[in-house]
């Protein structure tokens, strides 16, 4: 089990300011990145043991984040290359 956090500007550091510029300019973005960063963080102190969750809550929540992670992916390079 990790604990480390998978904030975007980690998976993606080749690309943090692909990141800055879609959020600031794409709201669609925005809510995704939003919402990514709400589940990573639940996960993140489930992980940690600052709040209790079961292992089903936990799997349910990283499907969700890699989801997320996914479509970010694809925006990110759909015009990057």
């Amino acid at each position: 089990m990790s604990h480390v956090p998978h904030e975007l500007a980690d998976e993606f550091p080749d690309h943090v300011d692909r990141l800055h510029d879609l959020k600031v300019g794409n709201a669609h973005f925005a809510r995704l990145a939003d919402e990514y960063h709400t589940i990573n963080r639940e996960i993140h102190r489930i992980e940690s043991g600052v709040e209790p969750g079961t292992d089903e809550r936990t799997t349910v929540l990283r499907k969700q984040r890699l989801e997320l992670k996914d479509e970010i992916a694809a925006m990110i390079f759909e015009t990057t290359g």
